[in-house]
């Protein structure tokens, strides 16, 4: 008997061990797989979206509660600044943001190629603890002689940032290699859409303590006279909004912890189910890790290498995989699409401030109605745009497409950027089309790009590069992010006066939307080279299945005489080439 894999929980059933008793290790993936492939959908699907999405809305809470946050701590730290007191200086305000986002490109691709290597098992977990620790930090972090509150937050912001970038790849590939063929992409797009849930509740946490302090901040009629009282209310309500940030990762780490190995993984990648079963002896009897035979574990190891078809990961292989065009277009396809995605998706933000004057909810009489109306502002946006976009897509993405979906939301994308850009002097006039304008990008951002650069990535790559890949994707959507805050967020205020306010104070913005609408034509471009990953298994997708569009042998692992590829050797011919480049590396 074939021993069995250690986890399992209601979120997340260990497929592998319905079919321990299978020795031929292809029957057991192939059932394993069909197993997994045509589940219907069902409250086992449910509990692995909410587990997973967990870590999206803690992503989306912390980094929407910090633009909620800097203008707190500016009250808090700069009371005494010669000009603006309380008010953080926009350099301090940039720095913090971006902070985020630079650590996100390294948790991105970092945990994305550790999931590949050592598996989604080990990793699941670690990097919400990282978030957890890195959040409550934050909430304790104060000013001292020796260095600023901004540098104790960018540090912390920084390390949390890895941890938030590594749910990225993490929670896409084991929400795609855990549910069914059918219901995939709502599965993938449900997980992303907490995001949406997160940003919401950033808001409301705003408005309780901004209503739960309300006696306190009554009594500064600005930022600039805000001290005694008030400044201690606005001390422990910019913490409170950090430090609730934790709650849910808390709750869902227990489920993340205690979740199996793909299958997918445990079959392509891992190869070696004698180590696993001992780990789970090891387990039930309280010790770090197995200790098997390691004359009788190598031979198991030979043995499931001469009959499993998918071939080993390696840089050789993986150099191999993606030189290929059919391949390597489509991480091209996936990485330029998440970057110029965000640098226009982040940028968009830069309109906020205007957008909050428009609808009525910038400023107030007192410093209880300047944090009210900011916070009731933000929750009118969320939810005019964002929330319905996100969800429109999960009732869609499996009947529509993802790539019909992606296309026509970068080219209505393009339209909007194009009529903001260059009509931007008239709409500021009308601060009702301005609005409908900026509902409609936010809508057609997550009924769009926004959501589908992360749901292709989770599935159109092989299961021994399916985590890197999605990694250096979303990592690319991250540099966009940070070139957005960095570059076009200065770029907009090009030639402001010094105490402008409103559209006085982004003079350039009309060209920054312009230069998004460019952004976003480029969009549609790298679309194209996406495949549609509707209603298709994982396998058929990574070219494992004979008779598919993309099929390839060597991915396949058929080295069949008959079988010819590309550069015309055959697959025996490629077979016994790689065999022998693996015993010149050893």
């Amino acid at each position: 008997m074939t021993a069995k894999t250690s986890g399992g929980n209601a979120a997340f059933h260990n497929f592998n061990n319905d079919f321990a008793h299978v020795s031929d290790p292809n029957e057991r993936r192939r059932l394993a797989l069909a197993e997994i492939d045509k589940a219907p959908f069902g409250w086992y699907h449910v509990r692995a979206i909410v587990v997973a999405g967990i870590g999206f809305f803690t992503d989306a809470y912390d980094i929407f509660a910090i633009n909620l946050v800097t203008a707190m701590l500016g009250v808090v730290y700069w009371q005494d600044a010669r000009t603006k007191p309380g008010t953080i200086p926009s350099s301090s305000d940039t720095a913090i943001k971006v902070a985020t986002s630079g650590g996100t490109v390294l948790g991105q691709v970092g945990f994305g190629w550790l999931a590949d290597i050592v598996g989604r098992k080990r990793m699941y977990g670690l990097e919400l603890i990282i978030i957890i620790f890195c959040t409550l930090a934050q909430a304790l972090s104060s000013d001292s002689s020796a260095i600023s509150i901004v540098g104790i937050l960018i540090f912390w912001r920084v390390m949390m940032g890895i941890g938030i970038g590594g749910d990225y790849p993490l929670s896409s590939i084991i929400t795609s290699e855990f549910a069914t063929t059918r219901w995939r992409g709502a599965m993938m797009g449900s997980v992303f859409a907490m995001q949406g849930i997160g940003q919401f509740a950033a808001a409301v946490m705003a408005l309780i303590v901004t209503t739960g302090f309300k006696e306190s901040l009554s009594t500064a009629s600005s930022a600039a006279n805000c001290d005694g009282v008030c400044l201690l209310a606005v001390d422990k309500m910019w913490r409170v909004i950090i430090g609730f940030g934790a709650v849910p990762g808390c709750i869902a780490l227990y489920f993340r912890l205690t979740i199996p190995e793909t299958p997918r993984y445990t079959f392509d990648v891992a190869r070696d189910v004698e180590q696993a079963g001992e780990d789970v002896k090891a387990y039930m009897l309280g010790k770090r890790e197995g200790r098997p035979d390691e004359v009788h574990r190598a031979s198991v190891l030979v043995e499931s290498r001469g009959k499993l078809d998918t071939p080993k990961a390696s840089w050789a292989d993986f150099w191999r995989h993606y030189s290929q065009w059919k391949h390597g277009k489509v991480l091209i396809g996936t990485a330029g699409s998440w970057f110029f995605l965000d640098v226009a998706f982040y940028g968009l933000g830069l309109n906020n401030s205007i957008i909050l004057t428009a609808i009525g909810f910038a400023g107030g009489k007192n410093m209880y109605h300047i944090f009210r109306n900011t916070a009731i502002g933000n929750l009118v946006i969320v939810c005019a745009g964002a929330i319905p976009g996100y969800w429109v897509t999960v009732a869609t993405v499996d009947t529509i497409g993802r790539k019909p979906i992606q296309l026509m939301g970068f080219i209505v994308l393009t339209i909007l950027f194009i009529i903001i850009g260059f009509a931007y002097n008239t709409l500021i006039k009308h601060n009702g089309a301005l609005l409908a304008l900026y509902v409609l990008a936010q809508f057609f951002f997550n009924f769009g790009p926004n959501a589908t650069t992360f749901i292709v990535p989770g599935e159109c790559f092989p299961t021994r590069y399916r985590s890197t890949s999605h990694g250096i994707s979303a990592a690319s959507g991250k540099v966009g992010a940070i070139i957005a805050q960095v570059v076009f967020g200065p770029l907009r205020t090009h030639g402001a006066a010094p105490n402008a306010t409103g559209a006085a104070s982004s003079p350039w913005l009309n060209h920054v939307m312009q230069i998004f609408a460019l952004f976003m034509l480029c969009g549609i471009f790298t679309t194209l080279l996406i495949p549609e990953t509707k209603r298709k298994t994982l396998e058929e997708l990574a070219g494992e299945v004979p008779g598919t569009a993309n099929y390839d042998p060597i991915t396949a692992g058929h080295t069949d005489s008959h079988v010819s590829t590309d550069d015309g050797m055959t697959g025996r011919e490629l077979g016994s080439e790689e065999k022998r480049e693996e015993k010149l590396a050893v």
